[in-house]
């Protein structure tokens, strides 16, 4: 079951933006306000993951390092659900998780602004989207279980759990997109516009973009048909075309 929940009613879902370009939103740490204040005791984490093995075994290496696992979950309602009831310092979601763990990650970021989300994926396919749905960390599961627990311990302190690798990656690709909203094929585009092109590129279908952008199947097909008629081609391959060659 696909896991969308809005934002509460009277409080609008926000993300932080410390780094922006072509619609890409990058939160790499939360912001001074958002940072809570030193603990007097150990980090509170919840673990979600779809694997009861994985699980146990993130909840160990970080019990040794001196953490606290006040919740696990095995889905993206119960992380959800968990986070909202603990409200604990990190929250480190398994990318596989059930039930569309971008979302619950969204979910958590945007209510629970002192909480910081960190993704556990299996390789660095999915980096961008954990991102983009606002988290500030993103690990892989081959990662040393000690250096797992001291990436971790030091997210509530406003560091971004990121191996350097995945920093100069997000750099590239900053740059990339930076170059590619500059370029006078696409400046006739909106924000909106280019990160609907971006999520065509990747492959996605009108519904997930839908899904990631938190918005309408109707208002994503507007935006496709804005961008064919501003860069004057057939289809959305041709736009992609585009977009892919600069």
């Amino acid at each position: 079951m696909a896991l969308r929940q809005p934002p509460s009613k009277g409080q609008p879902r926000t993300r932080s933006r410390d780094a922006s370009a072509g619609g890409l939103k990058v939160r790499l740490g939360k912001s001074e306000a958002a940072v809570a204040a030193p603990a007097t005791g150990p980090i509170r984490m919840l673990v979600a993951d779809a694997a009861p093995t994985a699980r146990s075994g993130v909840r160990l290496a970080l019990e040794n390092a001196g953490c606290s696992v006040c919740a696990e979950a095995a889905d993206a309602s119960a992380a959800i659900e968990g986070a909202l009831r603990e409200q604990p310092d990190v929250c480190l979601l398994g990318t596989d998780l059930p039930g569309d763990a971008f979302a619950a990650a969204a979910a958590i970021s945007g209510d629970l602004p002192k909480t910081s989300v960190v993704m556990f994926a299996p390789n660095e396919s999915d980096l961008f989207a954990a991102l983009e749905a606002g988290a500030c960390g993103y690990l892989t599961k081959n990662i040393d279980p000690e250096r797992l627990a001291t990436a971790l311990q030091r997210v509530p302190e406003g560091e971004a759990a990121l191996p350097r690798r995945l920093v100069a990656t997000l750099i590239e690709e900053f740059q990339a997109r930076e170059r590619r909203r500059c370029s006078p094929v696409l400046s006739n585009l909106t924000g909106r516009e280019v990160e609907v092109l971006e999520l065509l590129s990747q492959g996605l279908k009108t519904a997930e973009i839908a899904d990631r952008l938190f918005v309408a199947r109707v208002t994503v097909r507007t935006h496709v048909a804005s961008i064919l008629r501003k860069l004057d081609v057939p289809d959305r391959q041709a736009a992609v075309r585009i977009f892919t060659e600069g």
